[in-house]
């Protein structure tokens, strides 16, 4: 199935709404209640199932390798990254409840977050720009291939990933090179030879290889893997690597999901640091 035949699938209000079932699944106790992030008068539920009923039935080994080469070529777009941003900012969507920021200006409060409390800065740009592949959306990709919770492809799914009873649609379910435990990966072979489901994690992450700390990569690309960092659901593919690096992505997630808020940060007073601090690691444009 290819993505141009589903497009027309939009299931969720905003892709924010996802965010929105995972504080519903993962409350923590952070600045403002649980129950106070996306209250939306009537909550879409069905809309969340409908999102991942088709992420759990079209992410598959042989789509996740079909994406890599189509983007991994990074030659749809290159731009600096500041424009990158105002290109993200056409995303904004006034059904999310909780803030009428753009898309900067709640990756600026995000890594605020993470310069107030006194991270490196390659954590407040790792902050900056975690968010920065969902402009897989203006290239044509459906929104069950840009955002949701990140699994491996090639093994056995995990019933510790959301809505595990979608996965009776995906063809690798019933495929025996890919439904036993470990299908093409070897016991504890790294997550680095592991082909996660496609999105904007790994869109970024290949983006930032050559720029950020193994740290911040690891943070970019598993923020997402909830069935690993919440559920360890994958310890049997994880080496001892990826779990001394798996304290940096349990640091950043907090900041992701729970530092939204109605203030606008200011940005004349906030650009001088972040001008520094993006020429700092970044080049002078990057591709897309």
């Amino acid at each position: 199935m290819k993505t141009s035949e589903i497009n027309e699938n939009e299931p969720l209000q905003s892709l924010d709404q996802w965010e929105d079932d995972l504080l519903e699944r993962y409350p923590e106790p952070f600045t403002k209640a649980k129950e106070e992030y996306r209250n939306y008068d009537t909550p879409e539920r069905d809309t969340v199932r409908e999102f991942y009923r088709l992420n759990h039935r079209y992410q598959t080994y042989d789509f996740v390798l079909e994406k890599e080469r189509e983007f991994l070529k990074f030659d749809k777009k290159e731009m600096p990254v500041w424009a990158a941003f105002d290109f993200l900012n056409t995303l904004v969507d006034d059904s999310d409840p909780d803030t009428d920021l753009d898309q900067l200006q709640h990756l600026l409060q995000t890594s605020e977050a993470i310069r107030a409390d006194g991270h490196p800065d390659w954590f407040v740009l790792v902050g900056l720009v975690h968010d920065l592949g969902k402009v897989l959306c203006l290239f044509g990709e459906p929104q069950w291939a840009v955002v949701g919770d990140t699994f491996p492809v090639g093994c056995a799914h995990s019933d510790k990933i959301v809505y595990p009873e979608y996965f009776k649609d995906n063809p690798d379910t019933y495929d025996e090179r890919y439904n036993t435990k470990y299908g093409v990966y070897e016991p504890n072979c790294g997550l680095r030879n592991v082909h996660m489901s496609w999105g904007h994690d790994e869109y970024i992450y290949q983006m930032m290889k050559d720029y950020i700390p193994e740290e911040g990569l690891y943070m970019l690309r598993y923020h997402s893997f909830y069935s690993q960092h919440r559920e360890h659901a994958y310890e049997h593919l994880m080496d001892e690597h990826d779990h001394e690096m798996f304290k940096w992505v349990d640091k950043f997630n907090p900041y992701d999901l729970y530092s939204k808020s109605p203030v606008a940060p200011n940005w004349q007073e906030l650009r001088p640091y972040y001008e520094n601090l993006v020429a700092k690691y970044l080049p002078a444009t990057l591709r897309f």
